[in-house]
């Protein structure tokens, strides 16, 4: 993989990719207004890998959307599935270190108003990744049916955990995997009650 990494921004940048890299690619040099640098490595291993700055403050560059998720194939394909990327994350705005909106994808009820269209039966597979500065866990909570879960989503021989409701730390990720057993709206959302009432919720919609 190379990634050619040009700062355009008014403060000193880098990209750290998680997963296994030579140290000298590691993003833990920053650089700097106007200047490039190139990110070369070979993607491994397989499964979900994050990325973000890592220049400090850690809290406000990773906290104002420098990140994202970074999926790496494994050489014997996984099963065909309509396929979704989800970042858990929320927004300080008055910033006193306490967030006031919190979302996946970034948009507060965005999938309240528009569910997300799915096939009863279909496999669904979802990476997702925590990224939420300023609280120690997110989680992903499935309403009407349960789903597996893959931390990592490394290996995909191996087991997963069944169940419902999965929490994650700021930097974890996993692939969750879902087939809707009939047809109606199948409600998502954190299981922390604040984080629900201040953005975090929307519907799966099967068809």
């Amino acid at each position: 993989v190379r990634v050619t990494f040009r700062n355009a921004s008014a403060h000193p940048h880098s990209i750290h990719f998680h997963g296994i890299h030579p140290t000298n690619m590691d993003g833990l040099e920053p650089v700097a207004l106007g200047e490039t640098f190139i990110y070369e490595f070979e993607a491994k291993p397989a499964g979900m890998q994050v990325y973000h700055c890592h220049v400090q403050p850690f809290t406000r560059h990773i906290h104002k959307g420098l990140y994202g998720n970074f999926i790496i194939d494994p050489k014997v394909p996984r099963k065909p599935a309509k396929e979704f990327s989800m970042v858990m994350n929320a927004f300080d705005l008055d910033l006193d270190g306490e967030n006031e909106v919190y979302t996946v994808n970034g948009f507060a009820f965005a999938y309240m108003a528009r569910p997300i269209k799915v096939k009863a039966g279909e496999l669904i597979r979802i990476y997702i990744s925590n990224m939420t500065e300023f609280d120690l866990i997110n989680s992903f909570h499935l309403h009407a049916s349960y789903f597996h879960y893959y931390a990592t989503g490394a290996d995909p021989e191996a087991r997963p955990y069944f169940t419902d409701t999965v929490m994650q730390c700021q930097g974890e990720r996993g692939l969750v995997e879902i087939v809707f057993p009939a047809p109606g709206r199948y409600m998502f959302h954190a299981h922390q009650s604040e984080f629900t009432e201040l953005g975090w919720m929307g519907f799966f919609e099967a068809e």
